[in-house]
């Protein structure tokens, strides 16, 4: 099925994007996209082209993600020794990286569903249609995900909601 291996290929880099923004690590996320790539490529069988492939591909990452991160709830995830910094922290001089941080900081504490559907909509480009498709959710249940996730990031990063951790 060349036509299938083809459109697969071309969603990789949003795949990879995905992945990254969902385990928040480089090596996880690649292999997040690399499973998920297999289990495509072996159950190409069960794809059915009666819509787009994309919403498909995404609700194979995130089950994937979703198994993963319940096998994984519990254990301290160990750190690499190369990954560790030997070198005294410093903090960042651009007031735009902090922001950033911050973001990145709030996003995590999102609750797993809301998360999922604001990184589909707003990282990924999807429509409410494809996204619910991929999380296998109501459109209208994915909108107040959304709405949620907006409201309380919006809460987060202002201080008028739970306060996030200040490094000084």
């Amino acid at each position: 099925m060349p036509g299938f291996l083809d459109d697969i290929e071309a969603l990789m880099p949003a795949l990879r994007r995905y992945a990254r923004a969902l385990t928040g690590n480089a090596d996880r996320a690649d292999d997040l996209v690399q499973d998920c790539l297999e289990r495509a490529i072996a159950k190409q069988s069960l794809w059915r082209p009666v819509g787009p492939i994309r919403p498909w591909l995404f609700k194979i990452m995130i089950n994937l993600h979703r198994n993963d991160w319940r096998r994984r709830r519990g254990s301290p995830e160990p750190e690499a020794l190369d990954t560790l910094s030997f070198e005294p922290a410093s903090p960042a001089p651009q007031g735009a990286r902090l922001a950033l941080a911050e973001t990145a900081a709030a996003l995590d504490r999102l609750p797993v569903e809301q998360r999922e559907a604001l990184l589909l909509v707003v990282l990924d480009g999807m429509s409410y249609a494809e996204a619910a498709g991929a999380l296998d959710i109501p459109t209208g249940t994915l909108m107040s995900r959304i709405g949620r996730a907006r409201e309380a990031l919006r809460a987060m990063v202002d201080g008028t909601g739970p306060k996030l951790r200040s490094v000084k």
